[in-house]
C-alpha cells in the first residue's frame, strides 16, 4: 500500500472536474465547488489528467493535491457560535 491515501478516502472518488472552454478548471469535492484553476495552473492539470485517464487510481489523487488543504475542520459548523 502506498503513504497516499492509506485510510482509503479516496476510494468513493469525492472529486469531480470540468474542463471549460476558456481552458480553466472547477473542480468539486462532494458536489461543492472548491477550486477553479486558470491559466498556466489549469493548463499543467490539464496534461497530467489526459495522461493519467487510464489509471483511475491516479485522478484522484490529483485533484487532491490540486485543491490543496482546503478542508480545516469547522465545515460541519454552519453558523456562528453564539457565546
Amino acid at each position: 500500500m502506498s503513504k497516499i491515501d492509506q485510510r482509503g478516502r479516496l476510494e468513493k472518488e469525492p472529486f469531480t472536474y470540468l474542463l471549460t472552454k476558456n481552458g480553466s478548471i472547477l473542480i468539486s469535492y462532494q458536489g461543492k465547488q472548491v477550486v477553479m484553476l486558470k491559466g498556466k495552473d489549469a493548463e499543467q492539470l490539464s496534461a497530467k489528467l489526459t495522461a493519467a485517464k487510464a489509471d483511475t487510481r491516479q485522478l484522484p489523487i490529483l485533484l487532491a493535491k490540486a485543491t490543496g488543504n482546503f478542508k480545516r475542520g469547522n465545515e460541519k459548523n454552519g453558523k456562528r457560535n453564539k457565546n
